[in-house]
């Protein structure tokens, strides 16, 4: 069978988003947030992308709205499981109208995928270090799964991999910067395993103002009303609280550097990739994915502990911010990640036999070898 070339060949892909924020998010928000490049990128492409999601979501692609809008602003909701059971359906009723379905909502999908004979993926974009998702991946140890990262994968080697594929971003969402703020950044969410404590200890130690943008969930809210609000009386320190995608681009672009001091099995880390884009250096811990997608002494530093982040702030000057920027448009862009999904897409569509049980091994071997049939 001649290889189908994916620049010629037009593709119908449903995009199924989590429901708990908008596609993309207003302000924090990572899954729905790569869903939403993902889904624009193929869109510019020329492919036809209908993306099941909250109602409040903004797209060029079709929206089938699955909840008047997004769960996290929706005061109403009470079982957010109920709404995405209600779009798993709409989902299976129009199934038929596409050549694949990719799923952004971990493995809820699964019991109705099994049971049907619509082409799907799914990009696990959580953490799969918990006990309970060991017993859950071994029974559906057939169904095609992709990894933001290597290590990742690492609790369950039995699942479906078919690939990893690192996110990416709109190449022209950032714009390099020289860091004119003189503050040290630190982008994301309050949380224990975020560790905003030591970023504002390693801010302290260097005397370097620190700037904080992050959102405060409400389990987190007795963490930082205990362990972080105590910290931020301080002259070096200035709590921002959430920002939007717009305001994050001049927080990047004049920060000196990114602190990513995480103490958890981070599965990607988009803040890392945004940093690159601005040109802006990362110094991270080295946990999760951070060696994958940081290069020692190119893009930043990976440290070990706080003492280790010490010295990579004093070693800020030995790094180029325009190869930050050239490694992001080289490694981490929205077009390199829809080319990649697109080529999972055309194997999956090329194997004519249902996945199951009977024949996962052989099918998951075949997707994974056949890595050039899209062209």
């Amino acid at each position: 069978m001649p290889a189908i070339n994916r620049r010629e060949k037009i593709m119908r892909i449903a995009q199924i988003a989590p429901l708990y924020e908008a596609t993309p998010p207003l302000k924090y928000g990572g899954t729905e947030r790569v869903v939403s490049y993902l889904t624009e990128e193929l869109v510019r492409q020329g492919h036809e992308v209908t993306l099941f999601a909250s109602g409040d979501s903004i797209t060029n692609a079709e929206l089938i709205s699955c909840s008047p809008k997004s769960l996290r602003t929706d005061n109403s909701c009470i079982d957010p499981l109920a709404r995405h059971y209600v779009m798993l359906q709409k989902v299976a009723e129009q199934s038929e109208r596409f050549d694949m379905l990719h799923f952004h909502i971990d493995y809820l999908h699964f019991p109705f995928s099994v049971n049907n004979n619509y082409k799907h993926l799914s990009t696990l974009h959580g953490r799969l270090d918990l006990p309970d998702l060991k017993p859950l991946y071994e029974q559906f140890s057939y169904v095609p799964v992709v990894s933001i990262s290597d290590h990742q994968r690492k609790p369950l080697p039995f699942a479906g991999w078919v690939e990893t594929v690192y996110h990416g971003i709109p190449a022209d969402l950032h714009t390099i910067g020289n860091g004119g703020g003189n503050y040290l950044a630190f982008l994301g969410r309050i949380s224990p395993e975020k560790r905003v404590d030591r970023a504002i200890e390693i801010a302290k130690r260097v005397g370097m103002k620190i700037k904080i943008a992050a959102k405060i969930d409400k389990v987190d809210e007795e963490y930082f009303n205990k362990n972080i609000f105590p910290l931020l009386d301080h002259p070096l320190v200035e709590f921002i609280g959430e920002i939007t995608e717009i305001e994050k681009r001049n927080f990047l672009r004049d920060a000196v550097a990114l602190l990513f001091p995480i103490d958890w099995p981070e599965p990607f880390g988009m803040v890392m990739i945004e940093s690159m884009a601005a040109g802006t250096p990362v110094i991270a811990f080295n946990k999760g994915s951070v060696p994958e997608i940081i290069d020692n002494g190119l893009t930043g530093f990976i440290v070990e502990n706080v003492d280790d982040a010490v010295k990579a702030v004093n070693a800020l000057p030995t790094l180029s911010r325009a190869e930050c920027r050239k490694v992001f448009e080289h490694r981490f862009s929205a077009e390199r990640m829809a080319n990649q999904y697109l080529s999972i897409y055309c194997r999956l569509i090329e194997n004519k036999n249902p996945i199951n049980r009977t024949n996962q091994q052989q099918i998951l071997n075949s997707l994974k070898s056949n890595i050039n049939v899209c062209g």
